[in-house]
């Protein structure tokens, strides 16, 4: 099992988005759907695989957050 932990996108250069998780950011492929600057995203393997709402993002977040 892995866990999906939403990041926001930051920096869009053609096809690869950078994913900021608070912590690090990474580079992501985003061929598979169309985000913008200030998406909050689900990366696996390397590709943005979901958008998700801003708010489910934050309490994900805030919840990770509290378990640590």
């Amino acid at each position: 099992m892995c866990l999906a932990i939403p990041g926001k996108v930051i920096k869009l250069e053609n096809k690869d988005a950078v994913v900021d998780y608070g912590i690090e950011k990474r580079k992501a492929d985003s061929s598979l759907m169309k985000v913008n600057v200030g998406d909050y995203v689900i990366v696996n393997a390397g590709f943005i695989i979901e958008k998700i709402p801003e708010n489910e993002a934050k309490q994900a977040l805030e919840l990770i957050k509290n378990e640590g």
